[in-house]
């Protein structure tokens, strides 16, 4: 931003702040190469950074969120999100709160059914709306961040403490086990993460072999909460959804604002994509206007 020392611009994406800043009609300065994608591996959390827990309540489900700072993992102020550094990872943000009581109230209406399905949490953070798919039963939960050292300081370790308060009569020390779910995690751009996700078809290579493998046909569930305030980025997430969801039955649960002021996006930008792309159909699941901020809402997308 102009007159901004930091040569990283800011975004305040919940604030109702009225800096001049958010309305600046300078060019932002190019984004920096995104990081390549990789797995991260169970064992490689953190041990260096402090992470203090707080209880948070969904409705009765009582999960447990962890803290860290930014300042400490990436040397930068606390903030919301710095473009194409740090995404905000390490916030709760409102919408997995939201998302998780629409997951609740589908399973529960019979709706929706996460007993042995591959889902995906796509901008995981903590993680919490893929630990909700775990503890409903889910075969496999994979979680993507765009960086890892949030995956590292904060969406494992938040697995592993929710999952071990849960089950640790059956899992002992494997937080991870979660039942005998498959959990991973991954880390890179919307671009490119898809090139190491296990369950993504790729029409070249998932030809049934000759040693009688099946191929790969796609996450049952994808899951993402406050993914679509960058309008930039939309193309790439949307495109994303379609390489990773299964072309049987397969779902996308998204919970964020209608509007995000000063970035641009929201559900009805994103939607209004969506339809004009004519693969997939949106139908609106929850609404949540409290007056506390903008409207949030809960889409279920499918292929039509």
């Amino acid at each position: 931003m102009a007159g901004n020392s930091n040569p990283n611009p800011v975004f305040q994406l919940f604030s109702g702040s009225t800096a001049t800043g958010f309305f600046d009609s300078s060019p932002e300065p190019p984004l920096p190469p995104p990081p390549p994608p990789l797995e991260v591996l169970s064992s490689e959390v953190s041990s260096d950074v402090k992470c203090t827990l707080e209880q948070v309540e969904v409705d009765d489900l009582t999960l447990l969120k962890g803290r860290v700072s930014t300042k400490e993992v990436f040397g930068l102020p606390n903030s919301d999100l710095v473009p194409g550094v740090y995404e905000g990872g390490l916030k709760l943000w409102e919408g997995s709160m939201d998302l998780i009581r629409a997951l609740r109230k589908e399973v529960q209406d019979g709706h929706l059914s996460f007993a042995g399905k591959r889902v995906l949490e796509l901008g995981c953070g903590h993680g919490l709306p893929g630990i909700f798919a775990c503890l409903e039963g889910s075969a496999v939960v994979h979680f993507q961040d765009f960086n890892a050292e949030v995956v590292r300081c904060l969406t494992i370790p938040n697995t592993n403490v929710n999952l071990s308060d849960k089950f640790q009569s059956t899992a002992g020390s494997e937080a991870n086990s979660c039942a005998g779910a498959e959990l991973r995690f991954f880390a890179g751009d919307w671009s490119q993460v898809h090139e190491i996700l296990p369950h993504v078809p790729n029409p070249e290579k998932d030809v049934t072999s000759s040693s009688g493998g099946n191929p790969v046909s796609g996450y049952d569930i994808i899951l993402m909460a406050e993914t679509i305030y960058s309008i930039p980025a939309q193309q790439s997430l949307y495109g994303l959804i379609k390489k990773c969801v299964s072309n049987s039955g397969g779902v996308v649960y998204m919970a964020a604002k209608r509007h995000y002021f000063g970035v641009g996006g929201g559900t009805q930008q994103f939607l209004s994509m969506v339809e004009k792309d004519g693969i997939m159909t949106a139908a609106l699941v929850a609404e949540v206007a409290d007056g506390s901020s903008n409207v949030r809402e809960v889409w279920k997308l499918s292929i039509k």
